[in-house]
């Protein structure tokens, strides 16, 4: 009697397989002439996936002890040998990762299947029967023992995972960052995997001294996971065979360089390659140690977010250079993108933000309003995204948002971003300490990323933690962190300082860089304007106004326009106040511009022309708890004051209470209040409207009403009789104008008003 041999394993990887019996490597089905030296350390490392593998072991596997060669010269011929043979390269390896004084690793996914043997005799079959029980009892010990391993070699909640560029063999260009970015959608979705942020990644090529926009390399990633302090890399790989492709992934513990877990899928065609990379993250993210549960919950495939390979293309670029370049740069990528697949639901989310942060604001709109109405066909996680941010920047629902983000910070505890945007929220409507909570979670969770310092170091100003927002800005510094918001915290910390050297030492630092230069012109005529230099602020301001239309970017230039009129406005110049605010109203018709526009024409006496801009804004925005709560009440508020209904303006000023110490409008709404009082000749009530004003500077930051509030405080209590008090304040005032142009029509007023004190 005859049996047949069990079926002997042939090892896989790429589009190579080896038969070690046979001693054959073969490509594609094709035999490659390899010699035996360098095949025997082939089969020793592909034995030992994403394991290192010394040189010394793979001497005493492969020379004997009484071999008498040069081992250096043989050993390295053997090894160029074998990555000739498999196309391979030592500075960029798809297969063999050279680790310096350590040894080689084995880098892509290995996978194995079996052929049918030979027959064997009846008694021979007993002998390796009886064999095999005993290999069973070993194997069983040896399981266990492994299985052990597997699990302390799991991840934890709190370990972070890099993630590696592919190493492509296709030829196929369209598969290079494509695959990359659809593995991160799909792990993202995860709430129990922590990615590291590509923010994190790119600053951490950076501090190597490296471009942020570099491919990561399995090497490279090992050393961004080891600065990083992250738990593991993970690297992928597609390679063909005809029509089909294959899928590969492995984790790799980032200080033993150690295998933590490797999945491999097959598909049968291009268009099912995002198809097999969702099978083979999915298998990824059981091996890592997430619960079936939540896979199962949390488990869109890659396609769900667009199934265009072209698309997601162009959306990995867009990323990529968003973080790396900036905003503007990263635009043509995401318009790309919308372009080849007009329903891809997060491009529209991208290129919404990009024009926000580019203060194109009916853009930023438009494109967030096509995301928002693709929502339902995303992941969990993108469809927290696009929700959010819909209630946030377009119909402006702030509670609606804060739950949406409440939500999100429930779902995914390790993601900053929620925590951020509820820090902002909170701001906004005054709640100072909530804003702490959150901005300390988002540092937290990502300590290296800029939005985040510079939520916490602004939420300590709002807190009047002047020493402890110092110390955050000095840690920002100090990891080499920059952006507009961390130097417009420092110069805010200055001024409340009263550091004038520091500002203008920040305010040179900035000018060295072009892209600041609009700032610089803003950041100069607001501190001008604080000290009454009229003519100096507005030539700054126009200037910032004309670059920006020069840049078409006329949404912000409109902007400009009208916060040059309010500035006017509140310092009496009326005619020009009106006229910068109708050049406003040409450039744009946005929001921002139209609420400053509002303000300033009724302040400057054009009633008629403020209330048609207040019953645009109640017609367009509805629904938004800035403008229905906050600004609409201060326009009419400043309507009503020009008509001399003091009365009318505190009671319409009555529902901004409860945010009137908020971020949302340098407590404006305060000072529109004490007028109202003054001229209801309640002087008591007009000084602790001012007052609350003198003691939030940190809120008021350059905002006129900031020093105008001492001239307030100064009529007040001459109301009350209270000359000293009275003459205290109009000094204060009278000092912090000491060099203010004088033909303001509001400074010859006060001069007046102080000189009848005496």
């Amino acid at each position: 009697m005859s049996l047949a041999t069990p079926p002997r394993e042939i090892l896989r990887f790429s589009t190579f397989e080896v038969d070690v019996r046979a001693g054959e490597l073969r490509k594609q089905g094709v035999r490659i002439k390899l010699q035996e030296q360098p095949f025997h350390v082939l089969t020793v490392l592909l034995q030992r996936p994403g394991e290192v593998v010394t040189r010394e072991e793979l001497r005493n596997q492969n020379w004997s002890a009484d071999t008498f060669v040069d081992f250096d010269n043989s050993f390295n011929t053997a090894i160029n040998k074998l990555r000739e043979a498999l196309g391979d390269s030592a500075d960029n390896p798809r297969f063999i990762e050279t680790l310096p004084r350590r040894g080689y690793r084995f880098i892509a996914p290995v996978s194995s299947k079996y052929q049918k043997g030979q027959t064997i005799s009846s008694a021979r079959w007993k002998l390796l029967v009886s064999m095999a029980i005993v290999v069973v009892v070993a194997v069983a010990v040896i399981a266990g023992s492994i299985w052990r391993v597997r699990q302390s070699r799991r991840l934890t909640e709190k370990d972070t995972i890099v993630l590696a560029d592919f190493a492509n063999s296709t030829g196929d260009p369209v598969f290079d960052d494509t695959l990359k970015q659809g593995l991160r959608v799909r792990l993202e979705q995860s709430p129990f995997l922590n990615i590291l942020s590509d923010q994190r990644a790119s600053k951490g090529l950076r501090l190597m001294g490296r471009p942020r926009d570099e491919r990561i390399t399995p090497a490279l990633a090992r050393e961004v996971c080891q600065r990083t302090g992250s738990k593991a890399y993970l690297t992928g790989s597609i390679s063909s065979l005809s029509t089909h492709y294959v899928v590969g992934l492995n984790a790799l513990n980032c200080e033993t360089g150690n295998s933590v877990g490797s999945s491999q899928v097959e598909s049968d065609s291009k268009e099912r390659v995002l198809k097999a990379l969702s099978e083979a993250a999915t298998q990824m993210r059981e091996k890592l140690g997430e619960s079936l549960a939540t896979i199962q919950k949390y488990d869109a495939p890659v396609d769900v977010t667009t199934p265009s390979l072209e698309a997601l293309k162009a959306y990995s670029l867009g990323m990529k250079t968003w973080f790396a370049k900036g905003d503007a740069p990263s635009l043509p990528f995401f318009q790309r993108a919308v372009e080849l697949d007009p329903k891809f639901a997060m491009a529209y989310a991208r290129l919404g933000m990009v024009y926000d942060n580019l203060d194109e604001r009916a853009l930023a709109i438009e494109n967030t309003k096509k995301a928002y109405k693709l929502r339902d066909k995303v992941s969990e996680w993108e469809q927290l995204y696009l929700k959010a941010h819909y209630y946030d920047r377009v119909t402006g629902e702030l509670e609606k948002a804060a739950q949406v983000y409440e939500v999100w910070k429930q779902v995914y505890p390790r993601d900053w971003a929620p925590y951020n945007n509820l820090r902002g929220i909170n701001a906004l409507f005054g709640n100072y300490e909530k804003t702490l909570e959150n901005a300390r979670g988002a540092v937290l969770l990502d300590p290296d990323n800029e939005d985040n310092l510079m939520g916490l170091g602004h939420a300590y100003i709002a807190l009047n933690r002047l020493e402890e927002a110092a110390a955050v800005f000095k840690q920002a510094e100090e990891r080499k962190l920059e952006g507009e918001g961390l130097l417009w915290g420092r110069y805010k910390l200055a001024f409340l300082k009263d550091d004038a050297k520091e500002m203008e030492r920040l305010l040179s630092s900035a000018a060295s860089d072009p892209s600041s230069e609009g700032n610089v012109l803003v950041w100069k005529g607001l501190w001008e304007g604080d000290h009454g230099k009229l003519r100096a602020a507005r030539d700054l301001w126009q200037s910032a106004a004309k670059s920006s239309e020069r840049n078409k970017a006329m949404e912000w230039a409109g902007v400009l326009q009208a916060g040059t009129a309010l500035l006017e406005a509140y310092l009496d110049d009326s005619q020009r106040a009106r006229a910068h605010a109708s050049a406003a109203a040409r450039l744009a018709v946005n929001r921002d511009t139209e609420i400053t526009a509002a303000r300033a024409l009724a302040l400057a006496g054009d009633v008629k022309g403020a209330e048609k801009l207040a019953t645009d804004l109640n017609q367009r925005f509805p629904l938004d708890t800035e403008v229905q709560r906050y600004w609409l009440p201060t326009i009419r508020a400043a309507v009503a004051l020009d008509r001399k209904n003091a009365k009318e303006a505190v009671e319409v000023l009555a529902i901004v209470s409860p945010y009137e110490l908020g971020a949302i409008g340098w407590m404006e709404p305060v000072y529109m209040r004490g007028q109202a009082y003054l001229m209801l000749h309640a002087g008591g009530a007009a000084a602790a409207e001012f007052n609350k004003i003198l003691e939030c500077r940190r809120i008021v930051e350059l905002n006129p009403v900031g020093v105008l509030a001492h001239l307030g405080l100064g009529r007040a209590y001459a109301m009350e009789g209270d000359t000293a008090k009275a003459r205290a304040a109009y000094q204060d005032f009278l000092t912090l104008w000491r060099d203010a142009d004088p033909d303001i029509p509001i400074l010859q007023q006060a001069k007046a008003e102080y000189t009848s004190l005496h």
